[in-house]
């Protein structure tokens, strides 16, 4: 009796023992689920919160002033442009000197084109004292500007004179320039510029011989202290801003200098991003310190966009980023483009050609998987365009006849001309119903997207656009007038070459790659 009591009562006991470790079990298990949850939200609300402090740090310029008469898109690809500001607002003038009141400069600019296999990409530098066209831009008081012809490139960020500078003006002057649609532009100043250095832990850089102050400042009486030693060196912060803004004591002390050895700190920045991951969580920190001085247009205007546009980038392998300085020569003191060279450039852009003349429409990746991108996207074009976008006619199967859109003498007359010389027949010239075209367009009816696009390669601009009607014209803008020789003499008689199917073999050749060796070819002259 006593003994089934002792052994009644000790299962009852085990049983109690066993629920109440099934109970403990259970209340460990939802406390770890609800420490996991916890951190979970934690980790969520942090990464919410760092994206609400980027959005609060981005700056956006106005799209009203855009200019309404744009190239169309081209392809799957990108254009960003990229503007380094000297504004001397908000603190940048303790970095780079100069007055706080003063006008917003752009000290340095260039176009990246990102490939529509997002594979390849290259950032075509435009010297700040290139000479051009800047089109009408859009001034403070809501009032237009006239279109300024033989002006210096910078001068577009001045228009206005306001001290935050004017980066609508620069992209409309841009696309007027290249025929090339600019998805994006972002503008940097000293002081974004400097944190960016700063976060990544330092930059890379080869310094061709010791760098004195008055290097950095021509003004200056004395030599001053060193400021750099010659070789390879790590920089960071002002010292950083100091390399890429050296100009004088280094090779021919020019512009085009300067840019080979901003071009390489570019490179070497790449580098080093992609070395230590291009994830968001190595992306943050670097978005934080770069938007804290960054201003961008409105499609770009919101941290997701930023990360995304970022992230697209993380399979372009280093060798396949590439840097090139529009093809130039000197004109006196100032910069002249080199047609038809550049031309040839900017049509490669447009048809996805990588400068050594390959395909990276994004039809296909390396291994010849399909990516699902499309070539085709110019928005420009009917719905029933030819199947094989890159067919063209022979030039002695075309008759068109070309008008001149603009105010400049004799332009139709050229251009003819040059397409005759490839063998078009040009059946008349005539004066365009307007003469304010910006871009020009090339007109094709039914059938004829392939003579249209020989037209444009032999032009070396034209933004393709289908009509219903059967014919095939031409109607020149400032595009084109921009990139002929004497176009703006008012000459009638002089003639432009033919645009080159590739891009030059020199301009090919002098490109920059993000991997090459640091002290190669940092300076002109």
């Amino acid at each position: 009796m006593t003994g089934s009591h002792r052994a009644a009562t000790t299962t009852r006991r085990g049983t109690g023992g066993a629920a109440r470790d099934r109970r403990s079990g259970r209340t460990r298990i939802r406390i770890v689920l609800a420490a996991a949850v916890s951190l979970l939200v934690l980790v969520t609300a942090g990464a919410g919160w760092a994206y609400l402090r980027l959005n609060g740090n981005i700056d956006t310029f106005g799209a009203d002033g855009i200019s309404d008469h744009r190239p169309a898109a081209a392809s799957d690809g990108q254009n960003v442009l990229v503007i380094g500001s000297d504004a001397r607002t908000a603190g940048n003038s303790e970095l780079g000197g100069g007055d706080k009141n003063d006008i917003g400069r752009s000290d340095t600019a260039f176009l990246l084109h990102v490939y529509a296999d997002h594979r390849h990409a290259v950032a075509v530098s435009i010297p700040r004292d290139t000479l051009l066209t800047i089109p009408p831009c859009k001034l403070p008081d809501g009032s237009w500007t006239e279109t300024r012809h033989q002006a210096m490139f910078n001068e577009a960020y001045t228009v206005g004179r306001t001290a935050d500078g004017n980066p609508a003006c620069t992209q409309n002057t841009v696309e007027n320039l290249t025929g090339l649609r600019v998805d994006h532009t972002v503008v940097v100043d000293f002081k974004g510029f400097s944190a960016l250095t700063e976060v990544v832990g330092g930059v890379e850089v080869c310094v061709p011989q010791d760098i004195y102050q008055k290097d950095l400042n021509p003004g200056r009486a004395t030599r001053g202290k060193r400021l750099f030693t010659q070789g390879v060196q790590t920089v960071s912060g002002q010292k950083a801003l100091d390399y890429v803004r050296i100009r004088h004591g280094i090779g021919d002390g020019s512009d085009i200098g300067r840019i080979q050895r901003q071009q390489a700190f570019v490179g070497s920045l790449i580098k080093k991003v992609k070395s230590d991951g291009l994830t968001p969580t190595k992306l943050l920190p670097l978005a934080d310190a770069a938007t804290t001085s960054m201003t961008v247009d409105p499609g770009l205007g919101s941290a997701d966009k930023l990360v995304s546009f970022a992230m697209s980038l993380k399979d372009i392998d280093l060798n396949d980023t590439r840097f090139v300085t529009v093809p130039w020569r000197y004109e006196g003191a100032r910069v002249a483009i080199v047609e038809p060279d550049a031309g040839a450039l900017w049509a490669a852009l447009k048809a996805d050609r990588t400068l050594d003349g390959q395909d990276a429409g994004g039809g296909s990746d390396a291994d010849g998987k399909d990516t699902g991108a499309s070539k085709d996207a110019d928005a420009s074009k009917s719905a029933d365009a030819s199947e094989n976008a890159d067919e063209e006619a022979p030039a002695e199967d075309i008759s068109v006849t070309v008008r001149n859109g603009t105010r400049v003498t004799g332009l139709a007359a050229r251009a003819a001309a040059v397409l005759e010389a490839s063998g078009v027949a040009v059946t008349g010239t005539a004066t365009a119903s307007s003469q304010d075209h910006r871009t020009t367009v090339i007109e094709y009816g039914p059938g004829r997207e392939a003579e249209a696009r020989t037209l444009a390669r032999l032009l070396g601009t034209g933004e393709l656009r289908f009509t219903t009607g059967g014919g095939l014209d031409v109607v020149l803008g400032q595009s084109y007038a921009d990139q002929a020789p004497g176009a703006s003499s008012g000459a009638d008689s002089a003639t432009a070459s033919p645009v080159p199917s590739e891009v030059p073999a020199e301009v090919a050749e002098g490109a920059r790659t993000a991997d090459e060796d640091l002290c190669a070819a940092l300076s002109y002259g």
